[in-house]
């Protein structure tokens, strides 16, 4: 075996320059360098993701017009002037349900709007209930479906909501969402820091120089794009992606772990009537299936005029709001506004049917700030804290993370080699960047990433999963190499 150690005779003695790849350990872009690998790997793998969050998160920050349209005979009558009694609405849908106990009351918002009486209904989903939709000023059933949350979301915006949530697969179909969402602020934050770089290198570059013009074509145009872009809608990218985890299954549960240690939790309106230990259980909304709404006894309907008078006295105002009926002997009914919009309304009260006397009440002030910053973020990100602007809003930054992932795609695949070389993608960067840092620098990457991934458990398992593989990949293609830098040909 012949070794490469002498060059051929008339070579150049002009000591060859060292690769980016194979600089000191203590190399000063060790982490622009990491962290461009990790921004492109990471918007490659994660784009589809976000691709399609980004599109069915349009599709529902639009969805309460397409709601409207879709279901306006539900959902709304001609102009009543002279409704008739709450009780009596009720007692309609109550008698078309054939006796069963309303779970929720909610009165017709405005004169053109239906009531609406919800049923617990063991045939329909989690947080899903029989709605009937009663006209005002007549008391027929305008319609029967099934709502969605507190929200109340009728079946077209449910499916829209699922699909974003969980690509309406169910509980599994949720990593989808929480690897969008857990990724999102990585890939925005990384982007962030790549573009600053690449302004102030540029910068420097041109000091001395007469500036180049914006390109208008290629992908410099389209690497242009996509920083501008990204750069414009950082912030809200950051919004979505923190409001989003909150909703996640792993990491949503660390957050209310958090939010319970450091006792920033939403406060919760007491409807027991029967003493401290079972007032501390807070709303009913948490009792065993013994005490599920579809068991309690059917509720006096005249009731409904009377807790509603009482609360709109001088507390509830919010013309949207929710009518309780108590699940078991002992506690008491609830009127609580609903309404989402910004000033935000959230007071409550529970009222004893006995009585007729107030013995809880909570308004939006009693909400410490980390729970009116929830309350706010959740808001927003459905888009009803500030109406048809927060929904246009939405809408654009949708749209402008669909494009993101899009121009994303172009610019990997305009940066393969050669239109006709065996390599058909684009290329990474270098990779090996992070091993040669100084260690102190490496230890506090580390220790961050370790830090985040145990908060963030579905991030951390495909990060790790991405170094592994790509450490894997590298250690096969440096034994492929092996033999033909080491040695002669034909020897």
């Amino acid at each position: 075996m012949t070794l490469l150690t002498k060059p051929p005779a008339g070579a150049s003695h002009t000591p060859p320059q060292p690769d980016p790849a194979t600089r000191p350990a203590a190399d000063r872009g060790w982490f622009r360098a990491f962290l461009l690998r990790i921004h492109f790997y990471a918007g490659i793998l994660a784009g589809p993701f976000l691709l399609i969050a980004a599109v069915s998160g349009g599709l529902y920050a639009m969805a309460p017009q397409l709601e409207q349209a879709m279901y306006s005979k539900e959902l709304h009558v001609p102009a009543v002037t002279d409704p008739l009694p709450l009780s009596a609405q009720v007692k309609a849908a109550m008698d078309h349900a054939g006796g069963a106990a309303p779970v929720t009351v909610r009165p017709a918002p405005g004169p053109e709007d239906t009531t609406r009486v919800l049923f617990a209904d063991p045939s329909l989903g989690e947080s899903q209930y029989r709605t009937l939709f009663v006209d005002p000023g007549t008391a027929e059933i305008r319609g029967d479906l099934p709502t969605y949350g507190s929200s109340g979301a009728l079946p077209l915006r449910t499916w829209i909501s699922n699909l974003h949530r969980s690509l309406n697969l169910g509980e599994p179909g949720r990593i989808y969402s929480e690897l969008a969402a857990s990724w999102l602020w990585v890939i925005a934050l990384g982007g962030l820091l790549l573009w600053i770089e690449r302004i102030r290198r540029k910068g420097t570059t041109t000091k001395n120089t007469a500036a180049k013009p914006r390109p208008a074509t290629g992908r410099a145009r389209t690497v242009w794009l996509h920083g501008t872009t990204g750069t414009i809608l950082f912030a809200a990218f950051m919004f979505l992606s923190a409001t989003g985890l909150t909703w996640s299954e792993n990491a949503g549960a660390n957050v209310s772990t958090l939010r319970t240690a450091f006792d920033w939790t939403t406060p919760t309106l007491k409807t027991s009537l029967t003493g401290p230990a079972s007032a501390a259980a807070g709303d009913h909304s948490g009792h065993s299936s013994t005490a599920a709404p579809a068991q309690a006894p059917a509720p006096d309907p005249a009731m409904f005029d009377t807790v509603t008078r009482i609360a709109r006295a001088d507390i509830i105002t919010a013309p949207m709001i929710d009518i309780k009926p108590p699940t078991k002997p002992g506690t008491a009914w609830s009127v609580t506004e609903t309404g989402r919009e910004w000033p935000a309304s959230a007071s409550a009260v529970a009222i004893d049917p006995a009585t007729g006397q107030i013995t809880n009440r909570l308004d939006f002030d009693d909400f410490n700030l980390a729970a009116k910053l929830t309350r706010w973020g959740i808001a927003a990100h459905m888009g009803m804290l500030f109406g048809l602007p927060n929904q246009l809003v939405l809408l654009g930054i949708a749209a402008g993370l669909a494009a993101m992932v899009i121009w994303g795609y172009v610019m990997w695949w305009k940066r393969r080699p050669t239109r006709g070389s065996a390599r058909a993608f684009g290329r990474p960067a270098p990779r090996g960047a992070f091993l040669r840092g100084h260690w102190a620098g490496v230890l506090t990457a580390v220790t961050v990433m370790v830090a985040v991934g145990l908060f963030l458990p579905l991030l951390g398992y495909s990060l790790l999963a991405f170094i592994v593989l790509d450490t894997l990949v590298d250690a096969v293609k440096r034994r492929q190499r092996r033999p033909s830098e080491t040695t002669a040909p034909g020897t």
